[in-house]
């Protein structure tokens, strides 16, 4: 039985209480590191960014992961990996909760230049700005 499946989601963690603690020399490392736990749960790693107080992730989601448990797991294995290499050393975890929203074939190329803009549309909005303009544009506020 062959299975075809297109679940693209925009992603959004925050870290604890939105303290600065993902520094940027150390960011592209536990963007790799996410990268491969997600290849390994046969998801599909679109795009990652973010700045120095959450990320945002696009993945094509397997279809036999749930949602939920797949970013249980993403902040679980990202905060033992945080640990242990002593990537971040002010890092006391994710904040509980996240933002999801899905998306079509179609937006995906616009998905991903918005993730990949991160650190330019922050010079310009907050993450509470960001997080309040992209709940009201998926029809949630």
């Amino acid at each position: 039985m062959n299975i075809q499946t297109q679940s693209i989601y925009h992603i959004i963690l925050s870290t604890l209480n939105n303290e600065n603690t993902l520094v940027k020399n150390g960011q592209r490392v536990l963007f790799k590191y996410i990268w491969e736990h997600l290849k390994n749960k046969n998801c599909e790693l679109l795009r990652i960014n973010g700045t120095a107080n959450h990320l945002h992730l696009a993945v094509n989601i397997s279809p036999i992961i749930p949602l939920d448990a797949l970013i249980k797991d993403i902040k679980q294995s990202s905060t033992d990996f945080i640990g242990e290499s002593h990537l971040f050393p002010a890092f006391a975890g994710w904040q509980d909760g996240y933002t999801a929203f899905t998306h079509s074939f179609k937006e995906k190329k616009e998905l991903i230049d918005y993730i990949k803009k991160q650190e330019e549309y922050h010079q310009k909005s907050t993450f509470e700005e960001e997080i309040s303009q992209l709940i009201k544009m998926h029809g949630l506020a």
